[in-house]
């Protein structure tokens, strides 16, 4: 019995030792990368965060199917590529990578620091057989003296609990988890090499919505529920866009989906690309008005956080932390996700549009998918949109804004009426509508979508529904900005709380 427990506790004390010498390993290869490397002026090409040139500590090629970059980075361990058909290689000379062409082979996955990790290995592995020897007979005399034969063995059940628990109640909450891997508060996902490994940390649970991207699972990571996107082989360009714009851009707030890490993995001989967020069990605000209706009180704090995430997207910060304005280009219900507060918050980036005063800049991406056809303004549908004007973009998202909130006002009591959750032009339209018969509707009739007479008859549903009305105009400029809708509603929701104050004191 007792050689029985000894042997375990040898196995266990090997096992950590092993994972302890990986991240030796991986260390040692990216520090060796990093002491060896000099600041260089590379050659930056397709970047919206640069032009001509930039420095760095290696300058990089990057190319896939459809597109080449070139620019420079300070981390070696970005240099890594593990996707079939995307290649990526780094140099540390100036102006190195303005040469380099993409193969006209097959591209492999390629991993630059494999070679030095041989080197490592050779010399590691020798030295790690005797201190294994070594732990392993202390390792038998401290448990001689403890008597705790089952101390490792309780120690990786209680984790693989805690790595299962869902936690009920309210949402979930990530502050103690980011304060863990995060130094401040500037980034809005975790750390890129905490990212890396983001996969292998994770549970899938549930697959709980498919689309034509992928699929969304709910899983468990560190003890909380996260919801995991996973894109499709042919929307890799919104999976790489997507992850671009959370990994260079401070979007936290509490009405934009709370970004966490972006990883590739491999499953059945297949690259997966995984986009893992806040997890929001009620889902997208087009599933929750299709079995939920809410009084004009609850109908305005959904109106007025979606108007307050999309003023955070349109809105640049000029600051050393800042932020450049985003437009969303494809806001419609089902890319907006429930809380459990009664609040919204807006999803899927993978069109956004991104400007920066700074430079003038306008970042378009390299996304050949376009916005869903119901929820397009006529200047999209005509084609008359000036695709190089940042505010042409802003001016399509409050148009969807609008039909957003006609959504919500539908499934919202007035006088205990309340309508059946219906898409925006569902009565003029067939309900996978071709673009050139939402043209026909919404250019050549001028069609709106039409208001219930009980909405004027209560003060918050009937400044809602002007609101609307005026993010219709066919004219652009004559829409109102995301700002000014967030503003009028805000006013609105404060003497609606003074109200109330005022009829609980006179009761």
């Amino acid at each position: 019995m007792e050689g029985a427990v000894t042997h375990r506790a040898l196995l266990a004390t090997v096992w950590l030792l092993c994972v302890y010498a990986d991240q030796i390993t991986d260390q040692s290869s990216t520090q060796d990368a990093l002491s060896t490397s000099a600041w260089v002026e590379c050659v930056c090409q397709n970047h919206h965060s640069c032009e001509g040139t930039c420095s760095g500590h290696y300058c990089y090629f990057y190319a896939n199917r459809d597109e080449e970059r070139r620019g420079c980075l300070e981390d070696f361990t970005q240099c890594r590529s593990a996707m079939a058909d995307l290649y990526m290689t780094c140099c540390t000379d100036h102006h190195c990578n303005a040469n380099i062409t993409k193969p006209k082979e097959k591209i492999e996955p390629t991993n630059i620091g494999e070679g030095r990790d041989s080197v490592v290995m050779l010399v590691v592995v020798p030295v790690l057989v005797l201190v294994i020897v070594a732990m392993g007979a202390c390792a038998l005399v401290l448990w001689l003296r403890s008597r705790k034969p089952h101390y490792i063995r309780t120690y990786m059940e209680e984790h693989d609990a805690t790595m299962m628990k869902v936690p009920a109640g309210a949402d979930p909450t990530y502050g103690d988890i980011f304060d863990e891997f995060c130094t401040s508060g500037s980034g809005t996902g975790l750390p890129y090499l905490v990212q890396r490994t983001m996969a292998r940390q994770i549970s899938l649970v549930e697959c709980v919505g498919k689309g034509r991207y992928g699929e969304v699972w709910r899983g468990t990571w560190m003890g909380e529920s996260v919801a995991v996107k996973i894109f499709s082989s042919r929307d890799e360009q919104s999976w790489f866009r997507e992850t671009e714009i959370y990994n260079t851009v401070q979007l936290r707030h509490d009405n934009i989906l709370g970004f966490i890490a972006s990883d590739m993995t491999s499953k059945n001989s297949s690259t997966q690309l995984w986009l893992i967020t806040h997890y929001h069990e009620l889902g997208s605000l087009y599933d929750f008005l299709q079995y939920s209706s809410m009084d004009p009180e609850g109908c305005l704090r959904m109106c007025l956080s979606v108007a307050s995430g999309l003023v955070h997207l349109h809105t640049e910060i000029l600051s050393t932390q800042g932020k450049p304005a985003i437009a969303h280009r494809d806001l419609k219900s089902r890319n907006i996700l429930v809380k459990r507060n009664g609040q919204c918050c807006i999803a899927d980036l993978g069109l956004a549009v991104i400007h920066s005063q700074s430079n003038d800049v306008l970042d378009v991406g390299n996304n050949p998918r376009v916005g869903t056809k119901r929820y397009m303004a006529p200047e999209v549908l005509d084609e008359s949109i000036r695709v190089d004007v940042f505010e042409s973009y802003k001016q399509t998202d409050i148009w969807a804004l609008g039909l957003v909130l006609w959504e919500i006002t539908r499934r919202t009591i007035v006088n205990g009426i309340v309508e059946e959750y219906r898409p925006p032009f569902f009565d003029v339209v067939p309900s996978d509508p071709s673009f050139e018969e939402m043209k026909k509707v919404v250019c050549v009739d001028q069609h709106r979508p039409s208001l219930h007479n009980r909405l004027y008859s209560h003060p918050i549903l009937s400044t809602i529904a002007k609101v609307m009305k005026e993010c219709w105009f066919q004219s652009p400029p004559a829409r109102l900005t995301a700002l000014r809708v967030r503003k009028t509603l805000a006013k609105l929701d404060q003497d609606t709380d003074q109200i109330i104050d005022k009829l609980k004191q006179d009761v």
